[in-house]
């Protein structure tokens, strides 16, 4: 005796036939694990990598404090001195130079609308302008690919590399000493000999988000 095959039995085989079996969903669901896992851990890592390196400057500088070498975090109220020139806030206080990348440009006083990391360099409230003794000249840029992103090509500079201050006739040439990294917290702690006159630059880390870099600067001439 035979059994009528009908088209419902057909469609009803087909749908069978089409099921992912169980073993083949659990690779992929393994697959899946172990690639969040890595990315999980690839993060962790990068990050406690961070804050070591950022720990070890920290213990370099903090043992080498009885040579004047302390932390200060750039959010302060402190008093930084003004311009001794009388300045127009529209136009440019001073010019930031690094012949190595052939960087050129200007920078507005602290007061002024167009100090604005949005759309210049942003000389930063609590910095000391560069004819204040002992001071420390801080200035943020941003890294990427937009037009805004003036500090970009500071990743190739090294320790002993230069860049010159023209502020008030004066040329102020300083050689870095020190380049670090600091997780993007909203603050940074800026680790400088405070006996020396300092210019530290402040951008975010070229193809890592979740950190910035800090480039310090210590005084060699004034002509």
């Amino acid at each position: 005796m035979f059994t009528k095959i009908t088209k419902k039995h057909i469609n009803k085989n087909t749908k069978r036939k089409k099921r992912i079996s169980p073993t083949v969903v659990a690779f992929i669901g393994t697959i899946i694990m172990i690639i969040g896992g890595f990315f999980l851990s690839y993060n962790y890592v990068k990050s406690k990598k961070v804050m070591a390196y950022d720990y070890m400057n920290n213990v370099f500088f903090t043992n080498a404090s009885e040579n004047g070498i302390e932390e200060e975090n750039i959010i302060s109220d402190s008093d930084t001195g003004v311009p001794d020139v009388s300045v127009d806030p529209n136009q440019y206080i001073g010019t930031l130079i690094i012949d190595k990348i052939g960087f050129n440009k200007g920078f507005y006083p602290k007061e002024s609308e167009l100090n604005d990391v949005e759309k210049n360099l942003l000389l930063v409230k609590e910095s000391d302008y560069p004819n204040v003794p002992k001071g420390n000249l801080i200035i943020a840029g941003h890294s990427g690919d937009s037009w805004k992103s003036f500090f970009n090509d500071l990743y190739k500079l090294s320790i002993g590399d230069t860049a010159k201050v023209v502020y008030n006739n004066k040329t102020y040439t300083y050689k870095f000493v020190n380049i670090y990294k600091a997780p993007k917290v909203g603050n940074i702690s800026i680790y400088r000999n405070q006996n020396r006159t300092t210019l530290t630059l402040v951008t975010c880390t070229n193809f890592d988000s979740t950190t910035q870099t800090i480039y310090i600067g210590e005084l060699q001439s004034v002509e």
